[in-house]
């Protein structure tokens, strides 16, 4: 008789929001500390999604939602197989979401609510100041629109709130919700060097 080993429970981690709220920041410090506690670990980010798996799409609503439910595709195959996905995407309409939600079922959801003004002044791109002058058609949170979650996991807003403190709240929530065991501090900490 072939005895498998328990299967791992996989989760996603969604952060949404406006561009440069925070999201690929959290997600790729939240990523190695993930690591760090032994699960295996994919980062899918919505820049990257872009360019290597909806390479074509535009903006408009049907190409956005299309290009969050391919995110979500491949985040629910790695999360049923025990992966710990980290999705860090616009992702502008709650209806999308919300199917990646019901797909996936392993879901916490992120939303990372830096205000538009906090956003346009980080952006170093200067995207904010040209969709506001016109030249950026579909640019989320200007002339498109992004809906807000009615009911996240968790509310994250950047500008209050440091790096270090942002992901221990996640981490506090998978820890909460059974994704992660209390004990995974110590383990964390030792492994780490920390005492």
């Amino acid at each position: 008789m072939i005895v498998q080993p328990p299967r791992r429970r996989g989760v996603t981690v969604w952060f949404t929001g406006l561009s440069g709220a925070g999201k690929s920041t959290l997600a790729e410090a939240l990523a190695p500390r993930l690591a760090a506690l032994g699960h295996r670990v994919e980062l899918l980010d919505g820049d990257a999604v872009r360019t290597h798996l909806s390479k074509g799409l535009g903006f408009s609503r049907e190409d956005r939602d299309t290009n969050v439910r391919r995110i979500g595709w491949v985040a629910q195959l790695l999360t049923r197989n025990g992966v710990f996905v980290i999705t860090a995407a616009i992702s502008p309409y709650r209806e999308a979401r919300d199917w990646c939600r019901e797909s996936i079922r392993d879901f916490v959801e992120v939303h990372v609510s830096t205000p538009l003004e906090v956003c346009a002044a980080r952006d170093v791109k200067g995207l904010y100041q040209r969709a506001l002058a016109g030249e950026i058609p579909h640019f989320t949170g200007v002339n498109d629109p992004y809906e807000a979650p009615t009911d996240p996991a968790l509310t994250l807003d950047t500008q209050h709130l440091t790096l270090d403190e942002g992901v221990e709240r996640v981490l506090g929530v998978l820890r909460a919700r059974g994704y992660l065991p209390a004990a995974d501090e110590t383990t964390e900490a030792s492994s780490i060097g920390v005492k």
